[in-house]
């Protein structure tokens, strides 16, 4: 259901790296820290700027379901063929213009110890100069006693799907420091992006974890000590700076999402066809689009999903009476994302999952203009202006 239509879904946090140009960093409050002013006209479309996260780790309930992603950069191992053929349940899909996937799979490597994947040798190497090395289980990657196993089983059973954050992204944070020559350059680095109160972070551990997160936080802190315990970061061990870790990937963190379909559909889209091909071929991913959407989506569901026996059964329960004949449906998007408007919800279905949702709601608000982006700028600016004391939930995206 859910899980099966989910692509590779994966968190960073923090950036480094590249030059920025006609921006510069400053500090905006004590409460959202710094920020990206422009030093000049930026004209629309332009690129500001492109960096590379100081760590990314893919979501666990996406990667235990097998969805193959590079271990360091995330790219997409399977060919955009297979991507399709898995979100169709068809195993005969075959697509036209094999030619537009990008994925090289005799580039893929293997770390040799625990045999997990990378897109090439330089995706290999830079993790294991950063971090894989102190994380790295070798044989044990499958032993469920392994103290990293035992860290991602217990965050699987506290945070499910949907995921919005990932205890692996804070165990390379750590990894990244104990195998850095530099560790103080590296903890400067991270503490940056710590600026929040005590309260705050609270706040932001109940979001992730919900109305149990005391018990689950201090059972978290216990395997993540026992897993990664490093002296030059003693403070992130502690009840406090454990906190804070988590609130930083609360509020720092940017969800990821790759797809090598996706890939292919916009190299499609790029291509210059006669009339009839180019309809043709629009049909067809029309087409693809809604065998896809067979995943059963509604925007307005009458069913959700859990994993209340904390493993990966899932469990699909009713919201509502639902009649003889009747559709079951659940929905990809949280409850905020539902209450967007329709253009604003097909634009995370299609770039998240490849399709167009076509349920009563959808279909009711057809005729809405598609002004989205203006209102959610002027919401944005509306909620620059607020005190610093304002809604938490207002700064959970602040980057």
């Amino acid at each position: 259901m859910a899980a099966s239509m989910c692509d590779v879904f994966s968190f960073c946090v923090g950036v480094a790296g590249q030059a920025r140009i006609a921006v510069e960093v400053r500090f905006v409050s004590s409460s959202k820290g710094k920020g990206l002013f422009a030093t000049q006209l930026i004209r629309k479309g332009e690129t500001i700027f492109v960096e590379r996260p100081l760590v990314a780790a893919q979501f666990l309930w996406n990667a235990l379901y097998r969805y193959r992603a590079c271990d360091h950069c995330l790219r997409a191992l399977e060919k955009a063929e297979e991507n399709a053929q898995r979100l169709t349940g068809k195993p005969g899909q075959v697509l036209p213009h094999p030619e537009l996937c990008t994925v090289r799979k005799d580039l893929h490597q293997n770390c040799p110890h625990c045999q997990v994947m990378y897109c090439s040798l330089e995706c290999r190497l830079a993790a294991a100069e950063q971090y894989h090395r102190v994380l790295c289980p070798g044989p044990s990657q499958d032993d469920p006693l392994h103290p990293l196993n035992k860290l991602q089983e217990a965050w699987r059973s506290v945070h499910y799907p949907p995921e919005t954050a990932s205890i692996m992204l804070m165990a390379r944070m750590v990894a990244t420091v104990k195998q850095a020559k530099d560790k103080d350059r590296w903890i400067r680095l991270f503490s940056q992006f710590c600026n929040k109160t005590a309260n705050e972070e609270e706040e932001i551990v109940h979001k992730l974890l919900g109305d149990k997160f005391k018990g689950q936080l201090e059972h978290l802190q216990r395997l993540f000590t026992e897993a990664l315990y490093e002296e030059a970061l003693s403070q992130w061990f502690t009840p406090d700076g454990f906190r804070s870790l988590f609130a930083l990937v609360g509020t720092n963190g940017q969800g990821i999402g790759t797809s090598s379909l996706s890939q292919w559909v916009h190299a499609c889209d790029a291509l210059e066809l006669k009339p009839q091909d180019r309809e043709q071929l629009d049909a067809f991913i029309d087409q693809l689009y809604k065998d896809i959407e067979a995943g059963n989506h509604s925007c307005v569901p009458n069913a959700e999903t859990s994993f209340p026996e904390n493993n990966f059964l899932l469990h699909v329960t009713a919201l509502e009476d639902i009649k003889p004949g009747e559709e079951i449906c659940i929905s990809y998007l949280d409850c905020c994302q539902r209450e967007r408007s329709r253009h604003s919800r097909h634009k995370i279905l299609r770039e998240n999952y490849l399709f167009v949702c076509s349920c009563p709601k959808c279909l009711a608000e057809a005729d809405e203009p598609n002004v989205t982006s203006e209102e959610e700028d002027e919401e944005e600016e509306e909620e620059e202006g607020e005190p610093e004391d304002a809604e938490l939930g207002d700064e959970m995206t602040d980057v």
